[in-house]
């Protein structure tokens, strides 16, 4: 072999390692995809970099124009993942595939501005823990790619997120950051693997394991999605308000246990209101009122939780009415103490809602732990 190709070799074997890995979950991406690729490319050409796109099985192919960008570009990896889904749970399996010392996560709609990454890269080189690029920094405004309504609830959402993570930062809310891998892999184990707001949980982790981060700001101009739907709603709300109250008992308190006790609060008015219209509307005595209103409760609390408790491992389809089989069992036990007990106090001092109540709170625990296990198999 002459001394070109073994060079040649060696290099052809040689890989040279990263600097930056950018995660960028995606579900029904696959219009943006390649255009993001080619924007970063123009951006990051002085670093050392590689970009994986964590899938949750896309119906759009997503996945597939990843894979085949990854034939010509070795620096374009693809995470598919099967029967699981969720934000945080891909940002979290993203950052944990990385070798990369600095990791960071970016959208694929193309409303982060990929041109503050070099600046984002330098301060996290420089001895940031972590950097966020802020809609709010420096006189910025999220008005192109946020209406109003959904600018007022992220100011919102602001100020609660920096109440729980004890910061003073002004968009603990975004998408769009940079930190060193070792501080992630240190919180790693802590953070919840249900919602959307991963850097939120990321913050309020590292503060509530006692090792706060030392984190910077720059300043980037939120743009209009290019291609897609957005993937915010009232249940990413609401799952971003379970994640706030998890973290405010130090993560005692599960997001998914916060998310089942507010569904079931919810349950609460309902089995009252079936209560009411069964005893008064239909005639029926107590015990069978409360039989009655404890099954509209019971379906009602199931649905719910697939959509929102469980929006990850959401039953669809045949699953979904075996589901509901499934919950109707795995509740019968307590139901019937539920009725039983209510029963019993309504016999021995006729208060009528509080021994309604009371039935209820017996069986709210024990729902929770079986049905994870027994209804969304989550082990």
């Amino acid at each position: 072999m002459d001394r070109t190709s073994e060079t040649q070799s060696q290099s052809a074997n040689t890989k040279i390692e990263p600097q930056l890995s950018l995660v960028v979950p995606t579900f029904n991406e696959a219009g943006n995809v390649a255009l993001l690729v080619e924007k970063l490319e123009g951006v990051l050409a002085d670093i050392q970099w590689e970009i994986t796109f964590v899938d949750d099985n896309s119906p759009d192919g997503t996945a597939d124009v990843v894979k085949e960008l990854g034939k010509s570009k070795s620096y374009v990896h693809c995470i598919k993942r099967i029967g699981r889904r969720g934000l945080s749970s891909a940002c979290v399996e993203g950052m944990a595939s990385s070798n990369a010392p600095i990791v960071a996560v970016m959208d694929a709609d193309l409303q982060h501005d990929e041109t503050v990454l070099p600046q984002m890269f330098e301060m996290v080189a420089g001895g940031k823990d972590l950097v966020l690029a802020s809609r709010f920094y420096g006189g910025q405004t999220a008005e192109e790619g946020l209406t109003k309504f959904r600018e007022m609830g992220s100011n919102v959402a602001n100020w609660i997120a920096n109440l729980v993570t004890g910061t003073k930062i002004t968009d603990p809310m975004t998408g769009f950051f940079m930190l060193k891998r070792e501080r992630f892999e240190h919180v790693a184990p802590k953070l919840s693997s249900e919602g959307f707001k991963i850097l939120l949980d990321i913050i309020a982790t590292a503060r509530n394991m006692g090792s706060p981060l030392d984190i910077g700001e720059v300043g980037f101009k939120f743009r209009a999605r290019h291609d897609g739907e957005s993937k915010m709603s009232p249940l990413v709300a609401v799952q971003f308000f379970g994640l706030a109250l998890s973290k405010m008992t130090g993560g005692l308190l599960p997001v998914s246990f916060l998310l089942f006790a507010l569904v079931g609060a919810f349950g609460v008015v309902v089995h009252l209101v079936a209560l009411t219209l069964a005893s008064s509307l239909f005639g029926f005595n107590f015990t069978n009122a409360q039989l009655f209103a404890t099954l509209v409760a019971m379906t009602s609390n199931f649905h719910l939780n697939n959509i929102l408790t469980y929006a990850n491992q959401q039953l669809r389809g045949p699953k979904y009415w075996r589901g509901l089989l499934s919950f109707y069992a795995v509740c019968a036990i307590p139901a019937i103490a539920n009725v039983s007990v209510a029963a019993f106090i309504f016999e021995k001092n006729s208060l009528f809602y509080v021994a309604a109540i009371a039935g209820i709170l017996i069986s709210m625990v024990f729902n929770y732990a079986m049905t994870r296990i027994f209804t969304w198999r989550i082990k």
